[in-house]
């Protein structure tokens, strides 16, 4: 029986001479995603649904949360609808316009099956399966981290439920930890390599602790989790959501609240990165030198603060080549995959960490992302056909088996 794909989602015109495999792919959580394996105790504390003024809210500890204007995601935006406006070709005065009309949700984005008939079409071998509103809850309750930790662990097992943590050999799909209770992160390692998983996704930013405040994700209380992942052989990815940065938004008189596609230019503007940061952490605290079998994949995080990072990274070493085991910027050519976004420049990229260290990622289906996910090929022109091939499927596949 052939599963339908609604919306007439149109077969990929694009020609590779393969199927590649899409290292940024979302699923749209289900209204239950938080709540189907809440422990009841909790429920109040976590993720709620309200009514009000005529329309159905998500609270998070009690509070409205606005990381995703429509958390219901039923309807929602049209695939790649904002590809003009990210490649800065389509100025956009009203965000709400720049939408579009939405459309009903596509069983693809929350049937896994509907999704891999819809991957056959669109010539994708295999996908990294990430959260949409998922990556914005860790730091809304950072506060309280008995609530968090019920709650990610109630994630999750939905998470195993609805797509399952190794779908197929197909739709990998990463479990989210969270690293402010370590004992807990290892557990949660452990029952997903139990059921398969072979990626994680952590939140890119210092870990709060109740008692010792904010770490580094190197200090030496964490060491035994990254032993875990070291052992395991399994891909640590980072993609990009709430880093709990807002705080630097206050400092500049912005409001703290994270919004997606609230736009404010200087908000824009500002240089601090949590992913450059919490690169610089791992590296800087010598978790790959204990370690050398991490791999970390930087996921929706673009490509642009890695340029200023290696800047940073050889003016260190320059200085004080006594507190790295070796050239930092090495260490991260070694360690760290990256999934850029398709208007950087990737040729840039390449030449400071290779092709075989670059991940395709389209972001599909969200409205950021392009519709069809392997035109993605067409801001690769000028790149040879083994590259081609190592960044559009080999080196994601290559993150599927275990380390060496």
């Amino acid at each position: 029986m052939r599963i339908p794909v609604a919306n007439d989602q149109p077969v990929s015109g694009t020609d590779l001479g393969f199927d590649a495999f899409d290292a940024d792919n979302h699923y749209y959580e289900a209204e239950d995603a938080f709540t189907r394996h809440i422990e009841p105790a909790m429920a109040k504390r976590c993720m709620q649904w309200a009514e009000i003024d005529g329309r159905k809210r998500l609270l998070v500890g009690g509070q409205i949360n606005r990381f995703i204007p429509n958390p219901t995601f039923d309807p929602v935006a049209r695939p790649g609808c904002l590809d003009e406006y990210f490649r800065g070709k389509s100025p956009a005065e009203d965000m709400r316009a720049a939408f579009g009309e939405l459309e009903p949700i596509n069983p693809a984005y929350r049937d896994r099956d509907a999704r891999l008939a819809l991957m056959d079409q669109q010539h994708l071998a295999g996908t990294f399966m990430f959260p949409t509103l998922g990556v914005g809850m860790e730091s809304s309750l950072e506060h309280d981290r008995p609530a968090m930790l019920a709650a990610f662990r109630a994630f999750n097992r939905w998470v195993d439920d609805d797509w399952g943590l190794n779908h197929l050999d197909r739709i990998y799909t990463a479990p989210y930890i969270t690293l402010s209770d370590v004992d807990w992160a290892g557990e949660e390692l452990d029952w997903a390599l139990d059921r398969g998983a072979r990626l994680i996704n952590l939140r890119a930013s210092s870990v709060l602790d109740p008692v010792q405040g904010r770490r580094s994700l190197g200090h030496p209380d964490l060491d035994r989790f990254w032993a875990k992942v070291n052992d395991a052989g399994i891909t640590v990815s980072f993609h990009s959501g709430d880093a709990g940065y807002s705080f630097l938004f206050g400092h500049w008189g912005l409001s703290t609240e994270f919004e997606s596609f609230r736009y404010d230019p200087l908000r824009s503007l500002l240089t601090h990165s949590p992913i450059s940061d919490t690169v610089a952490s791992l590296i800087a605290d010598g978790v790959f030198a204990r370690h050398p079998d991490i791999r970390i994949a930087t996921i929706e995080n673009g490509s642009e603060w890695v340029g200023p990072l290696f800047k940073k990274l050889r003016k260190a070493y320059g200085q004080h080549a006594h507190a790295f085991a070796e050239d930092p910027t090495e260490t991260f050519r070694r360690h760290v995959f990256v999934s850029p976004y398709y208007e950087d420049d990737l040729f840039e990229l390449r030449d400071m960490i290779g092709a075989d260290h670059m991940l395709f990622g389209s972001d599909y289906p969200h409205a950021e992302g392009l519709a069809d996910p392997v035109t993605f090929l067409a801001d690769l022109d000028g790149f040879p056909d083994d590259e081609i091939r190592l960044i559009m499927r080999d080196n994601a596949q290559g993150l599927v088996l275990p380390a060496a």
